[in-house]
């Protein structure tokens, strides 16, 4: 054991019983964030890439051109 967790032992130690689940909820919660933020990262860009509109423009140029038309009439 580290000198770290053994100095968070100790201070754990020297808690009053009721604060401890306090502590452990924050535990828990860092340790989840810590645990979760890859997968949860990863879930988040699949989802953005099925969302993703894939484009069939192959002339831009021309493209441009037929929104400019359509927005401003010639």
């Amino acid at each position: 054991m580290t000198a770290l967790r053994q100095t968070a032992m100790k201070e754990l130690e020297k808690l009053p019983e009721d604060k401890v689940s306090f502590i452990l909820q924050i535990m828990q919660g860092v340790n989840g964030l810590y645990n979760d933020n890859q997968s949860e990262r990863k879930e988040a860009f699949t989802r953005l890439e099925q969302l993703r509109k894939k484009g069939t423009v192959t002339d831009y140029d021309a493209e441009l051109a037929s929104y400019r038309e359509e927005k401003y009439g010639k």
